[in-house]
């Protein structure tokens, strides 16, 4: 492990990565030894890849598109520990789940999904914990995990895709 102290940067100064070899992960921290995010060391390579490329787009391509849902999940990790959330935003790539104890990057995690269209039939697959916000950002993003799916049917994501495309649909007023 590396603790490397914000000195240069006047916007982030008092602040300092911590670099966790084991797990591959970076942690910000602030001033008073809180964290304030992690990423894997996997979206930093991506990063800087897809940032030295000429025309870059200004995030890393995604598969699906998504959309803002508030839907009820359950989800049960590697240790049996069950929990039960909201979704924040959904695509047929995976969830954002609102939670203030996500469990570490890299994380599998069972997923039981209660959609809007048939609540009753819910979704079952299989995600990874991509990247965690681990506090609340300008009291509008809040703090949770990012998962992408690593077993899911392909009629569960079928059913996620015409959801989202049917929410984009309805709020762009077309």
């Amino acid at each position: 492990m590396l603790n490397l102290p914000v000195k240069v940067s006047a916007r982030h100064n008092g602040k300092s990565l911590h670099l966790d070899n084991a797990v591959e992960t970076m942690t910000l921290i602030g001033p008073d030894d809180e964290p304030l995010g992690t990423v894997s060391w996997d979206a930093v390579i991506d990063f800087i890849h897809n940032a030295s490329r000429t025309t870059r787009p200004q995030r890393l391509p995604r598969n699906y598109s998504r959309s803002p849902l508030a839907a009820t999940l359950r989800y049960t990790t590697p240790g049996s520990r069950n929990s039960a959330g909201v979704t924040c935003e959904i695509g047929g790539g995976g969830i954002f789940i609102e939670t203030s104890t996500p469990p570490p990057i890299g994380t599998i995690l069972t997923l039981e999904l209660a959609l809007p269209d048939d609540p009753a039939n819910p979704i079952s697959a299989q995600g990874q914990v991509a990247w965690v916000r681990a506090e609340e950002q300008r009291h509008v993003l809040y703090p949770g995990m990012g998962v992408q799916f690593t077993e899911i049917s392909d009629e569960s994501r079928a059913r996620i895709v015409k959801i989202v495309k049917s929410l984009d649909h309805s709020r762009s007023g077309k």
